[in-house]
């Protein structure tokens, strides 16, 4: 627990506790227990008002669980537990909130994303409101978010009850506070025609609650930061904000919470917990009145050092969910693997990690002995298993079978052909041999799973094979860059093993897949991919918020600003000479970032969400194929017509 305090002798104050606790999804005993032991403990310390998350005791991303009555009630039942534990204190939690008389517009029991404010064993709604909680007005139904799915929110209630927005938006009056309390997305209101924590100011309000489920993401807390601090500063008066941890998911993409709960006072100064995706208490004797304390306004942006620790939180969180103990990575030499094996060795002891490398003919000895070193230097299992048998039997038994349909007439009566597999059909072969079959194989007799480990700008075009290096139970790398991964591995190597763990090579090594005579590292030949401009080119169609197109892209082109526009520090003449060239790289993956890598994707083991646009729920998309605006085939015209 970290306990602060405030020397300034004038005005009411409120000894106050944040309880950011470790939040299990679809466990709400388990989090009711949690909470009850929180609030013992702040009530040892002497506190008035202990505040937990939003959804605390359900957890948030649930997907259609919230569907299931028996889990509402269970998770009604266990609100009533904590309303009876408010004895001498005033208790703010999240809960799902139900009105069993009520149906939302899907025909089921409705129900509200809610605070909860318990006193002396009783719930106390806001001042002249329906309900004896308060319910969430801003649904967001972006990113990994869909809200309106499940709940109903205030602003349909006050119309619904011939309200205004601004009466149903009251405080809710204790004994000794009047609370301005908002959920989450309350407070994030500047794409909003509203602002909830205007309206609750105009009723008078001493203290404001932000209770929140937010997912970390890159750089997320630094914005959050400013904009509480000037909400604070606005409103003049103290804002706590409180936040859980733990990860949680919707099946496709993992998301991890990192707390980071802290209070603002009034002129942009800040109390927070000394670390993120940690449970802990935050204690604090605040001054009601618009008096500064705290420390200067954390201004940090993020770095690789809090995408370590991220990785490393969710890995670890994900597997204890999942029962996982033991896992198997196959290692290549290059550094996608290299990160990874690097990652669960801070995670797993040395005899639950197993190492395999699983070489063909095309493969070089130097990544052989890249991989054998970097087990070495772990300290783990290792092993080799060759591929290049099986992938011989599999190329025998398909290449030339006869295949024939007596249902079919052809010149001899019926239909018969042969199968064929080309060299870029083995290269699959070989890709999936790995996995699919050796790599699973061998994780169940270790008694554990195997990794995926490819990167963002790999899935972004499909460029990984489908039940091939694809497979696997986890990409934990998939919301990273190439670059990143390679900035991730330095930081490993240099900061948290401080000695060289991943091996120069893999580092100096052109990335390649090894599956063909084109791909052979010793010859600095390899994948098709350029970094780090592809990163920079598909980071502008996944993540930019206004995301772009091939019309964007030719456009900028055309223009000369590119370069600036992608923040690509290198120059595009010495990748493509003439636009043909770039056009035809530009279109080529394009294509298949709408096409194969679509299908891929949708496939793909669940990610872990380190930023945004994660694929998965926070990349929504559908198998419509490839589409090109009219204005690009325009500019298309224009720019190979003026190269002549």
């Amino acid at each position: 627990m970290k306990i602060l305090s405030h020397n300034a002798k004038s005005g009411r104050r409120v000894k106050a506790c944040l309880a950011q606790i470790h939040v299990l999804p679809g466990q709400p005993t388990a989090n009711t227990e949690t909470m009850l032991k929180a609030i013992a403990s702040a009530r040892a310390q002497t506190a008035e008002l202990v505040v937990f998350p939003e959804m605390a005791i359900p957890g948030y991303l649930l997907g259609d669980a919230w569907e299931r009555d028996a889990f509402l009630r269970e998770c009604e039942a266990c609100g009533h537990r904590i309303r009876e534990a408010s004895k001498g204190l005033v208790v703010v939690f999240g809960n799902v909130a139900l009105d069993w008389r009520r149906h939302n517009e899907d025909g089921r029991v409705r129900k509200y994303n809610a605070l909860f404010v318990a006193e002396n064993g009783r719930f106390i709604g806001p001042r002249g409101g329906t309900y004896d909680f308060v319910v969430k007005t801003l649904l967001p139904n972006y990113r990994e978010f869909d809200d309106s799915r499940y709940f109903y929110d205030l602003r349909r209630l006050a119309a619904e009850e011939g309200m205004s927005l601004e009466q149903a938006l009251a405080p809710v009056i204790t004994e000794r506070l009047a609370l301005g309390c908002v959920l989450c997305e309350d407070a994030w209101d500047t794409d909003y025609g509203i602002s909830p924590l205007d309206l609750l100011k105009r009723h008078g309000v001493d203290l404001f609650i932000n209770c929140s489920c937010s997912p970390f993401t890159l750089n997320k807390n630094t914005k959050r930061n400013r904009m509480f601090a000037a909400h604070a500063k606005r409103l003049k008066k103290p804002f706590l904000y409180i936040n859980s941890v733990g990860i949680q998911n919707n099946g496709k993409t993992v998301y991890t919470f990192d707390g980071a709960s802290c209070i603002y006072d009034a002129h942009a100064h800040q109390l927070s917990l000394p670390s993120r995706f940690d449970a802990g208490l935050l204690q604090a004797d605040i001054p009601l009145a618009s008096l500064e304390f705290g420390t200067p306004l954390d201004a940090r942006e993020d770095g690789v050092a809090d995408i370590y620790q991220a990785l490393v939180f969710g890995i670890r969180e994900f597997m204890q969910i999942l029962g996982v103990s033991r896992v198997v990575v196959g290692v290549s030499g290059g550094i996608d693997s290299a990160v990874t094996a690097a990652l669960y060795s801070r995670i797993l002891s040395r005899e639950n990690l197993l190492l395999v490398n699983l070489p063909s003919r095309f493969n070089s000895p130097t990544t052989v002995n890249l991989a054998r070193e970097l087990a070495a230097n772990l300290g783990c299992y290792y092993a080799e298993v060759p591929i290049e048998e099986s992938v011989r039997l599999t190329t025998a038994q398909v290449n030339g079978l006869a295949i024939t349909s007596p249902a079919i007439a052809g010149p001899d009566g019926s239909l018969r052909t042969r199968l064929v597999l080309n060299d870029f059909m083995i290269e699959n072969v070989q890709a999936r041999d790995r996995s699919s079959r050796l790599l699973a194989a061998l994780a169940a007799a270790f008694g554990g799973v195997f990794t995926c480990n490819a990167n963002k700008a790999e899935a972004t075009v499909g460029y990984t094979t489908l039940y091939g290096d694809l497979a696997g139970y986890l990409a934990a790398l998939a919301d990273l860059w190439k670059g990143e991964v390679y900035a991730l591995g330095r930081y490993l190597n240099e900061a948290v093993f401080q000695r060289e763990v991943i091996p120069a090579g893999c580092f100096n090594l052109t990335p390649s897949a090894e599956l063909g005579p084109t791909q052979d590292v010793d010859k600095g030949l390899g994948d098709p991919l350029i970094y780090p401009y592809h990163d920079c080119l598909f980071a502008s169609w996944v993540e930019a918020w206004q995301r772009t197109t091939p019309e964007e892209i030719l456009e900028w082109y055309l223009a000369g600003t590119l370069e600036r526009q992608l923040n690509y520090e290198g120059k595009l003449a010495d990748i493509f000479p003439s636009a043909r060239e770039f056009i035809a790289d530009l279109e080529r993956w394009w294509r298949q970032y709408n096409g194969m890598g679509v299908a891929k994707r949708i496939q793909s083991p669940p990610v872990l969400a380190i930023k945004r646009r994660a694929f998965g729920f926070d990349h929504r998309e559908a198998q419509m194929g490839v589409w090109f605006s009219n204005r690009y085939l325009e500019l298309k015209k224009q720019a190979l017509a003026r190269q002549g």
